[in-house]
């Protein structure tokens, strides 16, 4: 047999099967940056808000999407139905999603917050923290990462999107990183931005963009 024959060439290794979950932090509303809302029905998008929310759908063009799921809070369902319109998606609620029960702190003004001695726990060592009556940070990290993990395996090769809050997707983005807790304050989500994480079997998750608010989101389906 001639050397370089197809019958002797290597055996290519199996296609590897990739999730991407994007995760969107809702639109502004009319509190957002001076109070902590946590849990409160009624909250919803401002007019800027839900002009963001538009401009998320939007950057969708050119991306197959095959779920999409969002916290049972107003403010976030609403930063979804745009995307659910445009893509034909219906959104699913899902709890693992929602924003951190802040307790006795839902609804208290940041600039009251920033001045108490629990204040400086919260900033630099969250994961020795939890709000009165409300839930951890540790609690919190660990069930929007496993509501991830069952959206993943519910969706194994498609591309999810997640429409969540900021404190969850920053701890998310740090599990995702192998980044400790008591650092994940330093991640930066703003409102209506987008962050992406892709999953190949056998292989830790990988961080494609954190933070993003502008541009096709398109490219993150690459190979």
């Amino acid at each position: 047999m001639t050397a370089g024959t197809p019958s002797e060439q290597p055996t290519p290794p199996p296609r590897q099967e990739r999730t991407l979950l994007l995760l969107v932090r809702h639109g502004e509303t009319p509190t957002t940056g001076q109070v902590l809302p946590g849990r409160a029905p009624g909250l919803h998008l401002s007019e800027r808000g839900q002009a963001q929310a538009d401009r998320i759908a939007e950057r969708l063009d050119g991306l197959a999407v095959d779920a999409l799921y969002s916290s049972p809070l107003e403010r976030a369902r609403e930063t979804a139905a745009p995307a659910a319109a445009r893509t034909g998606l219906p959104v699913a609620e899902e709890a693992g999603l929602t924003e951190c029960d802040f307790g006795d702190w839902t609804g208290a003004a940041l600039a009251e917050l920033s001045v108490l001695p629990e204040w400086r726990t919260v900033q630099h060592t969250p994961s020795s923290f939890r709000f009165p009556g409300g839930e951890s940070f540790t609690q919190m990290q660990a069930r929007i990462v496993g509501a991830l993990e069952d959206l993943r395996a519910a969706h194994r090769g498609g591309v999810i999107l997640c429409f969540s809050h900021a404190d969850p997707i920053k701890a998310a983005v740090a599990h995702a990183l192998g980044t400790h807790l008591d650092l994940f304050q330093r991640i930066v989500i703003s409102p209506a931005s987008v962050s992406a994480i892709s999953f190949a079997d056998g292989r830790p998750p990988a961080v494609l963009g954190v933070n993003s608010v502008a541009g096709s989101l398109a490219g993150l389906a690459g190979p």
